[in-house]
Parts: structure tokens; C-alpha cells; sequence
């Protein structure tokens, strides 16, 4: 059952991925890059999320290389001085959420007293191509940096 999810949210990020045109050149994730519909169903019902104009602070995690997420996190405070940063990932990719989050903190970012105000951890149910109910973890870890 466990490689069935995975199998299945591995399947769904590459086709999220391939079928967007990509408009720049960097491969740093932010805002909807690996998003499959569920994730996109969610925020849109959620009342208490952010507002669209906040999303440009969210790194999605998924299939790309571990890096690259690591440079996304460190570009949202240093280059567009954002104040707060949410890392979110679902299934088998909340460990690399959480080591993205600390190879950010306690590596690039060592210097700005980036910390952890929240983490979120929850599950998200949807059905799959067989019509069964899954239930996949979520985690949301938020980070900010203090004035």
C-alpha cells in the first residue's frame, strides 16, 4: 500500500512537472511547480491559508534534486527578503522537507538566525485510479526570520 502511494505521487508530480513549459532557466521550486490537483483543491478550501499573493514564500518539495530546494529556500531570504518561508511536502518527500529545511538553516543561512516558528503535519485523503480512499502525510514547516 505505502509503495502504491508513492508510486502514485511520484507518477503525479512528473506529469505536473512535464506539462508545464518551464519560463526560466533556474530549476529552484517555488510556488506551484509540483502541485498535484488535491494540493491545489486544498488551498483553494481552506479559508485560513494564505492569500495568493503570499504563495510566492511556499517551496514545494518533490522529485528534483535536493539542492535545488536548498537554493530555493536560501534566494527566498536573502534575494527577495522575505520575512517568512513555508516548506511543504507530502508522502515520501517530508524527510527531504525537513533536511532541506535544516541544510538551509544551519548551513547557508547560519548568519540570519533563520528559525522554526511552526510545523504542521497532517494528512490529505483523496481516491485513486481504482476509486480506494488514501490517505497521504503532509507536512508544512514555517520559517521565519526574526527582526
Amino acid at each position: 500500500m505505502t509503495e502504491e502511494i508513492e508510486k502514485q505521487t511520484e507518477e503525479e508530480a512528473k506529469k505536473e512537472t512535464t506539462s508545464k513549459k518551464e519560463t526560466s532557466k533556474e530549476s529552484v521550486v517555488t510556488n506551484s511547480e509540483n502541485k498535484t490537483s488535491d494540493d491545489k483543491k486544498s488551498e483553494t478550501t481552506d479559508s485560513d491559508e494564505k492569500t495568493s499573493e503570499d504563495k510566492d514564500n511556499v517551496i514545494y518539495i518533490g522529485i528534483k534534486p535536493f539542492m535545488n530546494y536548498v537554493t530555493g529556500v536560501v534566494m527566498q531570504f536573502q534575494n527577495k527578503g522575505q520575512k517568512e518561508v513555508f516548506v511543504s511536502a507530502r508522502g515520501k518527500f517530508t524527510s527531504k522537507a525537513i533536511d532541506v529545511t535544516e541544510v538551509a538553516r544551519r548551513t547557508f543561512l547560519k548568519d540570519e538566525n533563520i528559525q522554526v516558528k511552526e510545523i504542521k503535519i497532517s494528512s490529505e485523503q483523496f481516491e485513486n485510479k481504482e476509486g480506494k480512499r488514501i490517505y497521504v502525510s503532509t507536512i508544512e514547516i514555517h520559517l521565519i526570520k526574526p527582526e
